[in-house]
């Protein structure tokens, strides 16, 4: 893959460890970050969809990224993206300066969800205050496409207006649409040219083949290796069909115990003896049940 992108590789969209209370476990955040890195994860994303991002008032959410941020330099290389989007304005671009004076290595926004209805113009001149306000010149903002939860997405249209603008600081987008029709199409419209990573680990074979520079996903959480695996034989020219297959058939699996965080964080206690964190209302805890029946069919697979 020539021409990679800063931030191109493998993120899992980390789960955010919560105590009984609902507390942020600041104390359990280093084995975390190390068991991404273990596994084969270039980095993390914080407080996206699986993260309960929106569920974090601004306080909570800085006071993370700051001892993310400071554990991190134990972890030499590896990244850190922050989710900073939110229906307000002022909240994103202060959540966003934030991540930047941080040292954080990039930030995905999602577009203001609760507007709907929102055109490109609109849309258009919302990212560009951000950016302005917001990312360094030589810094790095993706869009998270999630038209399925956001209830809006970006356009080929906007994508390519405001890669235009803000060539370097707009760096690309986090494609949860699910979409392969769509993957191509980035792939078509914007070759490398826009930094694309995909966040359905069943097709990521087939985004990177059409030019997407790594993979965002929830269940990286727990199959970061085989992503990883499916990275390296792509950049050194092999075939990860095999691991494709594999990978998918996990994501498969996962996606029938929806929502994931708190599938996710119930199976990474189960099977890496990761602590048993909890998820904030109004999701609901994983029952044990499940949770039995989640594990014996995850390690079936292999």
């Amino acid at each position: 893959m020539p021409d990679m992108h800063p931030l191109a590789g493998i993120y899992a969209a980390a789960v955010t460890p919560l105590k009984s209370d609902y507390r942020i476990d600041f104390e359990s955040l280093p084995s975390l970050l190390s068991f991404f890195a273990a596994n084969g994860c270039h980095g993390a994303l914080l407080f996206g969809t699986t993260g309960e991002g929106p569920s974090f008032s601004p306080g909570e959410r800085e006071a993370m990224l700051r001892s993310a941020r400071a554990f991190r330099q134990q972890l030499p290389g590896f990244r850190l993206l922050a989710g900073t989007g939110t229906p307000s304005l002022t909240e994103t671009i202060e959540l966003t300066k934030l991540a930047f004076d941080l040292g954080y290595d990039g930030v995905v926004v999602l577009p203001p969800y609760y507007y709907r209805k929102a055109t490109d113009e609109g849309l258009f001149h919302w990212f560009s205050e951000v950016i302005k306000k917001a990312v360094p010149t030589d810094q790095y903002l993706l869009g998270y496409h999630f038209p399925g939860v956001a209830g809006i997405g970006f356009s080929l249209e906007l994508l390519s207006r405001l890669k235009d603008a803000f060539p370097v600081q707009f760096a690309g987008i986090k494609d949860s649409s699910h979409d392969e029709g769509f993957a191509v199409q980035l792939g078509n419209r914007f070759g490398g040219d826009l930094a694309v990573f995909n966040g359905t680990d069943s097709h990521f074979h087939l985004a990177l083949k059409n030019h997407a520079q790594g993979a965002i996903t929830a269940p990286a959480n727990l199959i970061s290796q085989g992503l990883r695996a499916i990275w390296d034989q792509f950049v050194q020219g092999g075939d990860p069909a095999s691991m494709q297959k594999k990978v998918a058939e996990q994501r498969h699996l996962l996606e029938k115990y929806m929502p994931f965080p708190p599938s996710l964080k119930a199976l990474m206690n189960k099977l890496y003896d990761l602590p048993r964190w909890v998820v904030k209302p109004p999701l609901e805890e994983f029952s044990p049940e499940s949770l039995e029946k989640a594990a014996e069919e995850f390690v079936a697979i292999g």
